[in-house]
C-alpha cells in the first residue's frame, strides 16, 4: 500500500514540475503586471513623483475622476460603438461567405483561402495598408471614387472626425470576417447532413431548415464567435495607434489608446492604470458571461 502511494505521489510531483514552468511564466509575465496595475491604479502616481517614489494612496478617486471625465466618456463611448459595429458587420458577412462556401464546388477551397490572407496579416500590415487607402492625396479609394464620380474631390477619412471611425471600423472588419467566416464554417461542417436530408423528406424548405436546424445546432458555434469577436474587438489598439492615433479630437480614440495616452503621453501613469483596469473589468466581465452560457449549453 505505501509503495503504491508512494508512487503516486511520484507522478503528482511530475506533473507538478510539468507544469511549474508554465505557472511560473503566468506569474511573472502576466501575473506580476496586473497586480502591480492594480496597485498602481489606486495611486496618485505621475511624471513628477514616479522617480521620488512619493506617490500617496487615494483610493477610488482615480476612478471617479475618469467616470466623470467627458473625454473618458467619449472614449468609452467610442469602444462600444467601435465593438459592435464590427461584431454586427463580420459575423453578417462572415455567416453568409460561411454558408456559400459551405457548398461544395470546385473553387471554394481556393477562393477560401484567398479571403484568409486577410486575417493572416499582422495587425501593424494592416493598419498601414489601411491608412493608404484612407488617405487623402494618395488614397485608393479617394482615387477609385472620383475616377467613377462618385465625388468631385477627395475626402479626408482619417482627419475628419465624422469619417474616422468609418473607415477605421471598414479596415478591423476587413480583419474579422475571415476569422467570422473560418469559425463558423467549422461549425456548419459539424452538422451531418442526414439531419438536412430528413427535413426535407418531412417538407421542409430552405428557410425553415435554415431557421430550424442550422441556426439551433450552430448556437454553441454562434456565441463562441461573437464572444471571441467582442474580445478581441473591445482591447483593440494597434489598428487605431498606427492608423489615427486616436485622432481627430479623440473621435476614434478607444480604450486601449486612451490609456497609453494617458500613460506614456501625458506621464499620469495611474489614471493610465485606472483606464487599463476599466478595460480589463469589462472583458472580465463579458468573459464570466461567456463562461456561464457554456455551462449552460453543456447541461
Amino acid at each position: 500500500m505505501s509503495k503504491k502511494m508512494s508512487m503516486a505521489a511520484k507522478k503528482r510531483m511530475e506533473g507538478y514540475c510539468f507544469i511549474l514552468p508554465g505557472f511560473l511564466y503566468v506569474v511573472l509575465v502576466l501575473g506580476y503586471p496586473l497586480v502591480y496595475n492594480i496597485i498602481l491604479s489606486f495611486k496618485d502616481t505621475n511624471v513628477k513623483n514616479f522617480a521620488k517614489g512619493t506617490s500617496v494612496f487615494v483610493g477610488f478617486q482615480n476612478y471617479i475622476s475618469l467616470i466623470h471625465d467627458s473625454t473618458f466618456q467619449l472614449v468609452f463611448k467610442n469602444t462600444i460603438v467601435f465593438t459592435i459595429a464590427c461584431l454586427v458587420v463580420q459575423f453578417t458577412i462572415g455567416f453568409i461567405l460561411a454558408v456559400f462556401f459551405s457548398q461544395k464546388f470546385s473553387i471554394a477551397g481556393p477562393i477560401r483561402g484567398l479571403i484568409l490572407v486577410a486575417y493572416m496579416m499582422p495587425m501593424s500590415v494592416t493598419a498601414l495598408l489601411g491608412k493608404n487607402l484612407f488617405g487623402v492625396s494618395e488614397g485608393v479609394i479617394n482615387d477609385l471614387l472620383m475616377k467613377i464620380g462618385i465625388i468631385h474631390e477627395p475626402i479626408e477619412w482619417l482627419v475628419s472626425s465624422s469619417t474616422a471611425m468609418f473607415a477605421v471600423i471598414a479596415v478591423n472588419c476587413w480583419v474579422g470576417i475571415p476569422f467570422n467566416m473560418l469559425l463558423l464554417t467549422s461549425g456548419l461542417t459539424g452538422i451531418s447532413e442526414d439531419v438536412y436530408e430528413s427535413a426535407s423528406l418531412d417538407g421542409a424548405n430552405r428557410m425553415q431548415r435554415f431557421f430550424y436546424i442550422t441556426l439551433p445546432l450552430m448556437k454553441s458555434s454562434i456565441l463562441a464567435v461573437l464572444m471571441l469577436g467582442f474580445i478581441y474587438t473591445f482591447k483593440a489598439f494597434d489598428l487605431m495607434f498606427i492608423m489615427t492615433k486616436g485622432g481627430p479630437l479623440n473621435s476614434t480614440d478607444v480604450l486601449g489608446t486612451y490609456a497609453y495616452t494617458l500613460s506614456f503621453t501625458k506621464y499620469e501613469f495611474s489614471m493610465g492604470a485606472a483606464a487599463a483596469m476599466i478595460l480589463f473589468c469589462c472583458l472580465f466581465v463579458i468573459g464570466l458571461f461567456y463562461l456561464k452560457l457554456i455551462s449552460k449549453e453543456d447541461e
